[in-house]
C-alpha cells in the first residue's frame, strides 16, 4: 500500500489488516472493493460470492517463534509431530524427551510450555492447522484445519501482532506468526523438519520459495476452486514446510463491489501493479 501510494499519490487506498476471516467476510458482503486472504475460500463461501477470482499475489511463511530465556538464539529443531503434540496438550514441558531427541546440544529447561494462538479468524491459523493435519492424523481428527479451530490449550490473541506480543512478553511460550513479524521483532524461531523428513529447515525467502516450485505448473485458473491448493509440507530437501500463497479476492464483474467505472478501473490498475511492478517490493516485506 505504501509503495503504491508513493507512485500513485492521487489514489486513496485504505487497506485494513483484520485477518483472513474478516477479509473473506467483507468480500462476501461486498463492503470492500477487493480482499486478501492466506486461506483460499471454501466451496461454501464461494457459493455466497459467485464470480470470485483467486489471484495468488505472494508467498509467505509461518514461523514457530519461542521465548526460552536459556536459549535466546534461533534454531531449536522441531518436527511436525512435536508441534502438534504441544498444541494438543500432550507435550507440556520444554525438556520433554521428544524435544530433547532433536536438540541434545541445548539446555532445555524443566518448564511448562505456554502455547500462544490466534483468537480471531485467521489465514495464519489456516496455514498452521493445514500443516498440522498433514503431519498428524490425531490433530486432523481432533482439531482439523480452519481459519478458526477449537484449540484445547493455549492463550489466544488477535492478529499476528497479538500472538507475537504474547511470545515476546511471556517466558517459555511458543506461538505461530508470519515470517515478517518474527524477523522484524527479532524473535527466536525454530527450524522445522522438512516434508521429506531429511533435515530441519530455517524459514527464509529461499526455503519458502522452494516450497512452491512443485506446484507452479498445476495451479487452477483464477475462477476455479482453490480450496485444495496447499504449499504445506511440500517435497524437496530445501522446502520450508509451513508456507502458503496470499490470495487477492476480487469479483470477475467489478460492478458487484465498486460504485463507478472509475473505481473499477482503479482496482484493475492496482491489482495489475501488485502482480507486476509491485513484486519488486515483496522481498523487503519478507514475502516471495
Amino acid at each position: 500500500r505504501v509503495e503504491y501510494n508513493k507512485e500513485f499519490s492521487n489514489i486513496n487506498l485504505n487497506y485494513q489488516s483484520i485477518g483472513s476471516g474478516g477479509g473473506i467476510k467483507q468480500h462476501i458482503e461486498k463492503t470492500v472493493n477487493f480482499a486478501a486472504s492466506d486461506a483460499p475460500m471454501r466451496e461454501s463461501e464461494k457459493k455466497l460470492a459467485e464470480g470470485t477470482l483467486h489471484i495468488p499475489e505472494s508467498i509467505g511463511g509461518v514461523v514457530i517463534a519461542y521465548n526460552i530465556p536459556e536459549i535466546p538464539e534461533k534454531g531449536l529443531k522441531l518436527t511436525g509431530e512435536i508441534i502438534s503434540d504441544i498444541y494438543l496438550g500432550k507435550i507440556t514441558k520444554w525438556n520433554d524427551p521428544k524435544i530433547i531427541e532433536h536438540n541434545s546440544d541445548l539446555n532445555l529447561p524443566d518448564e511448562e510450555i505456554i502455547p500462544a494462538r490466534r483468537s480471531d479468524g485467521s489465514g495464519t491459523t489456516f496455514v498452521f492447522t493445514d500443516y498440522l493435519t498433514k503431519v498428524s492424523s490425531e490433530f486432523d481428527e481432533i482439531i482439523g484445519k480452519g481459519k478458526s479451530v477449537p484449540w484445547p490449550t493455549g492463550v489466544g490473541a488477535a492478529g499476528n501482532e497479538g500472538v507475537a506480543g504474547i511470545v515476546r512478553s511471556t517466558p517459555y511460550s511458543i506461538g505461530y506468526v508470519e515470517l515478517a513479524y518474527a524477523f522484524q521483532t527479532g524473535m527466536s524461531y525454530a527450524f522445522i523438519q522438512n516434508g521429506d523428513g531429511t533435515s530441519f529447515i530455517e524459514p527464509t525467502l529461499d526455503s519458502i520459495s522452494a516450497a512452491s516450485s512443485g506446484v507452479a505448473d498445476n495451479l487452477p485458473s483464477p475462477e476455479s476452486d482453490w480450496s485444495s491448493v496447499t504449499l504445506v509440507n511440500a517435497p524437496g530437501a530445501d522446502s520450508y514446510p509451513i508456507a502458503s500463497f496470499t490470495y487477492l479476492l476480487v469479483y470477475d464483474e467489478l460492478s458487484k463491489a465498486t460504485t463507478s467505472k472509475e473505481q473499477a478501473q482503479t482496482v484493475i490498475h492496482m491489482i495489475h501493479w501488485m502482480i507486476t511492478d509491485g513484486q519488486n517490493f515483496s522481498p523487503t516485506l519478507l514475502y516471495v
